[in-house]
């Protein structure tokens, strides 16, 4: 027999299954792109942005499609109107084998995350006193930059080791020195850039996260937790005879790989950028910092009361994000149960993607979207406006704090200075899969 036909009737084979599939669910998954065998969709894919590529399918087959990335549909939701109320589509986050915070689900999901809020609370998050420790890292961060004396730097190493220290505080109950070499080094920091678009990859990765917990291990005082490490091996041990235990040595690494992934590097990301757009738009910077000597002045340590005092930082901390749009494309989620979404039925696993970008650049909600305007944020008499299609990849409060003390105690310090002409800073970000990067650039920090 000819290998050739072999072939043919084999990929023929392929294709009718596939169409077979497709058919035998119309009706249940809405419409999309017809998939390759085995393929799928893949190939109507730019994996340097996949968020454009998804956007551009939803143009041909509306704001709610089915693609195929593979041989699992995946339904993707563009658009605000699309989206669910939150809560109403059951879903978990397929990634990281269902460890850590961010990524379990069911049972494991609420136990890990309820003795984690646990001891978040006890070591500071939700209470004064973590605010506290992100001040006395804004004051050191400012002393750091005061150490650049005004010449042209790269800010990233250093804005990123300010809210790594936040964590290492909450984690550790220590916080490291900036030229501690150990620690900080721009390796790890290549590993945030990596582990932000593949979590899973961070169990594998040798570093300080897993000789902290080993070392946590060694000097364990069950009844005198020291950190956030202390209470999962002690809640292990009084667990250890439940078949079912969820607080197993893999949740721990997880957690602790969640809680620095979250709270590191998009912080430095978002201060990365945010401090890009402020060289750019002089005027915004200006007026933010006309804000901050009017309410806070340049002597008093900022604090999260003054937010309330201060509607044009609050609106350009939120304009950051949004215009920046760093994860224009959610992890991918799956269905935990049988679902009825709008005329669709969704059976248990089927995978959800949904688009960020798509809400956040909605020109309805943002007159002139592609356009960085703090005035998004606001109402007519310059107070600060919520919206509910701010979708920044829930910034919770840890970030929020970091966010708005980290560059208010910049702006009141320091007078950023471009090393080119403002008009030629370029703001494009840099795709990467589901996420962003503002492009590498140097600036001076002149204090005032």
């Amino acid at each position: 027999v000819d290998p050739a036909v072999v072939l043919v009737l084999c990929l023929s084979c392929l294709l009718l299954l596939s169409l077979w599939k497709e058919s035998s669910g119309k009706g249940q998954l809405p419409t999309g792109p017809t998939p390759l065998p085995i393929l799928g969709n893949i190939l109507q894919l730019d994996v340097k942005d996949i968020s454009k590529s998804l956007t551009n399918l939803s143009k041909a087959y509306g704001p709610v499609f089915t693609g195929y990335f593979g041989l699992k549909p995946t339904i993707v939701l563009h658009g605000y109107e699309a989206f669910p109320g939150r809560g109403s589509l059951p879903v978990s986050q397929r990634v990281n084998k269902g460890h850590g915070i961010l990524f379990s689900n069911g049972k494991r999901w609420k136990e890990i995350w309820r003795i984690s809020l646990m001891t978040l609370w006890n070591f500071g998050v939700g209470k004064r006193s973590i605010e506290d420790r992100v001040q006395e890292e804004a004051h050191c961060l400012v002393e750091e930059l005061r150490k650049t004396s005004g010449s042209p730097c790269d800010p990233t190493f250093i804005l990123g080791c300010a809210p790594c220290n936040v964590i290492c505080s909450i984690i550790f109950q220590n916080r490291f020195d900036y030229t501690d070499q150990n620690f900080f080094n721009k390796y790890i920091f290549k590993i945030f850039k990596v582990c932000n678009n593949f979590p899973a990859l961070m169990d594998y990765l040798p570093g300080s996260h897993n000789k902290k917990i080993k070392e946590h291990q060694a000097f364990l005082g069950i009844n005198n937790p020291r950190d956030f490490i202390d209470c999962f091996p002690i809640k292990m041990e009084q667990e250890k005879h439940n078949q079912q235990m969820e607080f197993t040595f893999e949740n721990l690494i997880a957690a602790v790989t969640d809680l620095f992934g979250a709270g590191t590097e998009k912080t430095n990301t978002i201060l990365r950028y945010g401090l890009l757009l402020l060289l750019k738009y002089r005027e915004v910077t200006a007026k933010v910092q006309k804000e901050i000597d009017c309410v806070i002045g340049r002597h008093q340590s900022p604090c999260m009361q003054d937010r309330s005092h201060m509607p044009y930082m609050d609106a350009v901390v939120h304009e950051i994000q949004r215009y920046s749009d760093l994860i224009p494309t959610n992890l991918p989620h799956a269905v935990t149960r049988d679902v009825k979404f709008r005329n669709y039925f969704l059976p248990r696993g089927t995978t959800i993607v949904t688009l960020l970008s798509s809400v956040l650049h909605d020109d309805k909600e943002f007159p002139n979207p592609e356009v960085f305007d703090p005035v998004h944020f606001l109402d007519e008499s310059g107070n600060f406006k919520k919206s509910d299609y701010f979708m920044a990849f829930s910034a919770e409060g840890l970030v929020r704090m970091e966010l708005f003390l980290f560059l208010t105690s910049i702006l009141q310090k320091f007078t950023l200075k471009s090393v080119v002409d403002p008009k030629d800073i370029n703001t494009t970000p840099i795709s990467s899969g589901f996420g962003r990067v503002p492009p590498s650039y140097q600036l001076c920090f002149i204090p005032v």
